[in-house]
């Protein structure tokens, strides 16, 4: 049985670990238990355990607190993912770095591949991009996934998809959703079941990883309501201008598995399809 640690585990895509990995010999930690930003604790914990893989899932993920704390954004993204990637060389693990489509500028007309050049407009992406550096200079035996517009949680779910199910939910008759964002959802079971499969070949480096499809914001709320039903609900197309946030966002997000799929890799389901297991199978039960 091989062994995964797992950093950042009580987080949104650590919450499908055991799921996903259900073979393996998990060991889970999160701040409480191990500060990335702690180098002499990393090195520790991945000397005690002696890992066959690590996957690095700790971070700062608020965009907007990232634009506004820019040293816990660089702390924790980038010196810490060095603080794990140096415990990572030290013992001879692989590594599973998480990145995100918010690398690129948003300019390209298509969606992204892992051959185009990242451009990030605001210091999560910044941050980000440096881990996805150091990874890959400090390690020879690493993988890189950047997922898009991330799905799952549950009850805990406070990205976009949990917060519009609850505001169709509440009884509201009118919701305004931005309709110029555009980019590639990504269910977090399917991202590790992903990964996984990806762990399996030993064929390391950079990989895109999120379900397949393109949408706005304003198409994910359409098929949200569709899904449970809230068709009483009137949702209303708005520019980005009208939620003005700290954060610069990138027009389009958009991605593809590219290199995923020329490796022959069994492609990635729709993202209507990914969403809509979420919700009925355990968004809804959840809240209800």
């Amino acid at each position: 049985m091989k062994t995964l640690l797992v950093t950042g585990g009580n987080g949104m895509v650590g919450s499908y670990v055991s799921k996903a990995f259900s073979d393996w010999e998990i060991f889970n930690t999160d701040i409480d238990t191990l500060d990335v930003r702690d180098p002499a604790a990393v090195v520790k914990m991945v000397g005690d355990i002696k890992p066959d893989i690590l996957l690095h899932l700790a971070a700062a993920t608020d965009v907007d607190l990232c634009e506004k704390e820019p040293d816990l954004a660089f702390h924790t993204n980038a010196i810490g993912t060095q603080n794990v990637a140096l415990a990572c060389q030290k013992y001879n693990t692989e590594l599973v770095y998480i990145s995100t489509a918010g690398v690129f500028d948003g300019t390209k007309p298509t969606p992204y591949t892992e051959f185009d050049l990242p451009n990030p407009l605001n210091v999560y992406g910044q941050s980000k991009l440096a881990g996805e550096h150091i990874v890959s200079t400090l390690l020879n035996r690493f993988y890189i996934f950047r997922a898009g517009w991330m799905i799952g949680g549950g009850h805990k779910d406070k990205k976009f998809v949990g917060k519009i199910t609850s505001l169709l939910l509440s009884g509201l008759k009118e919701i305004r959703i931005v309709n110029d964002k555009f980019g590639t959802p990504t269910f977090a079971y399917d991202l590790l079941v992903g990964i996984k499969s990806c762990l399996e070949t030993g064929y390391y480096g950079l990989y895109h990883m999120a379900n397949t499809g393109t949408c706005s914001r304003y198409d994910v709320a359409l098929e949200i309501q569709r899904i449970i039903g809230a068709d009483d609900v009137k949702l209303i197309p708005v520019n980005s201008a009208y939620f003005p946030l700290p954060a610069i966002r990138a027009r389009s997000e958009a991605m593809i598995n590219y290199k995923w799929e020329l490796l022959s890799f069994v492609k990635q389901r729709t993202w209507q399809g990914a969403l809509e297991e979420y919700l009925i199978n355990e968004y809804l039960p959840s809240v209800k």
